[in-house]
C-alpha cells in the first residue's frame, strides 16, 4: 500500500487528518484551535516534523536497500514504484524542486569513498532552497533601504497608526449603530419607533415610582424644570443606567436594559417636559436653565435683578431713618 501512494501525498493527507481530529476534539470557539492555544500549534508542528522525518528515514532505507538489489530486482522495484498514484505535472514539479537524481541514475553522482558500505551522493542543493536563499537576499536589501535609508515606519509606529485608524472607524461605526450607544455618545432620539419603545419600557418599569404621566410619586416629578441629577439626555441616561442617589434613589437598570433601551426611555422621559400631570409632586432638586435661552430672557432677568436691588436699597434707607428717629431726644425733634 505504501508503494502505491507517494510520500508527497501521504504526508499532507496524514497531517490534515490529525489537524481535523484536533479541531474536532478541542473546543476553541470561533477560532482555530492552533490559533487560540499555542500549545496545539507546537503539537501540530511536532507531528509534521515527525511525519517528514519518518518519510525521510524510510526513503533513505529504501535507497540503501535498492543499491544492494540485483539488476532484475531493481527493475521490479522501479516498475512497482511507477504503479503508484501519480499526478504527472505535480510529480515533475516536485522532482524539479527537489533537484535530486532518480534512483536509476544515482550511480552518476556516487562519490568514490564509502563508510561501512554506505556510499555518499554528490547531490546539488535543492532548487527550492537556493531560490529561497536568493529571495531572502532581495528581501534583506529592500528591508534595509526601507527602514534604514528611507526611514519607514517600524512595527510600533505601524501599530500606533493602525490603532488610531481603528479608533476613528469605531467612532464612525458607533454613530450609526444605536446599539453601541453609551453615556458619552448618547443623543436624544426623536423617531416615533424609538419613543414608542421608550414609552413601553417606561410603562413597564417606571410608572410605579413616577406615574404614567410623569407627575411623580415615590420618585420625583419629571414634568417640571427641577432635576436632582441633571435633566439633559446624558444625565438622564447616566441616572437610568447607573441608578439614582445612594440609599434612596432608584436602582441601576443597566443589568436589565440594553444601552439602546436606556437611550429610548431617557428620550421618552424628556418628552414629559412642559406637560401637566394630574397630581404633580412638589419640585425637587435644582432648576436646569436652558443654556440656549434667548437674550430677551437675559435682559428681563437683568431688569428684575435691578428692581430687586433698588427695592433692597430703599428698604435699607428706611430702616436707617427709623433707627435715627428712635435714638433722637424729643427736644431735638422739636427743634
Amino acid at each position: 500500500m505504501r508503494n502505491l501512494i507517494p510520500s508527497w501525498i501521504r504526508v499532507p493527507v496524514l497531517f490534515f487528518i490529525i489537524l481535523g481530529t484536533v479541531e474536532f476534539f478541542v473546543d476553541s470557539g470561533n477560532q482555530p484551535a492552533f490559533v487560540k492555544y499555542p500549545a496545539v500549534l507546537l503539537f501540530l508542528l511536532l507531528v509534521l516534523f515527525i511525519l517528514i522525518s519518518i518519510e525521510g528515514i524510510v526513503g533513505s532505507l529504501e535507497n540503501v536497500m535498492f543499491q544492494k538489489l540485483d539488476p532484475e530486482a531493481k527493475a521490479k522495484f522501479i516498475a512497482d514504484r511507477n504503479k503508484s498514484v501519480q499526478l504527472d505535472w505535480l510529480k515533475k514539479t516536485y522532482i524539479k524542486l527537489l533537484g535530486s537524481k532518480p534512483l536509476e541514475k544515482e550511480d552518476e553522482i556516487i562519490l568514490d569513498h564509502s563508510y561501512d558500505g554506505i556510499k555518499e551522493l554528490d547531490n546539488d542543493l535543492p532548487p527550492w532552497w537556493k531560490y529561497a536563499f536568493y529571495i531572502s537576499i532581495v528581501f534583506a536589501v529592500v528591508y534595509l533601504l526601507r527602514f534604514e535609508v528611507f526611514s519607514g515606519q517600524n512595527q510600533i509606529e505601524e501599530f500606533d497608526t493602525e490603532l488610531a485608524e481603528a479608533k476613528v472607524a469605531i467612532d464612525a461605526y458607533k454613530k450609526t449603530a444605536k446599539g453601541l450607544v453609551d453615556v458619552n455618545s448618547v443623543t436624544q432620539l426623536t423617531e416615533t419607533a424609538d419613543l414608542a419603545a421608550g414609552k413601553n419600557i417606561f410603562n413597564t418599569n417606571c410608572v410605579a415610582c413616577h406615574m404614567a404621566d410623569g407627575g411623580g410619586g415615590i420618585g420625583p416629578n419629571l414634568t417640571d424644570t427641577h432635576w436632582i441629577l441633571g435633566g439633559d439626555i446624558k444625565s438622564i441616561f447616566h441616572t437610568v443606567s447607573e441608578g439614582g442617589r445612594s440609599g434612596k434613589g432608584m436602582i441601576a437598570w443597566k443589568a436589565q436594559l440594553k444601552p439602546l433601551e436606556i437611550a429610548q426611555v431617557a428620550s421618552y422621559v424628556m418628552t414629559f417636559q412642559g406637560t401637566t400631570p394630574a397630581n404633580p409632586k412638589a419640585a425637587e432638586g435644582d432648576i436646569i436653565v436652558d443654556p440656549n435661552a434667548g437674550t430677551e430672557g437675559s435682559e428681563a432677568t437683568t431688569d428684575a435683578d435691578a428692581v430687586t436691588t433698588e427695592s433692597t436699597e430703599e428698604t435699607a434707607e428706611t430702616q436707617i431713618d427709623t433707627t435715627l428717629q428712635a435714638e433722637t431726644p424729643a427736644e431735638d425733634i422739636n427743634e
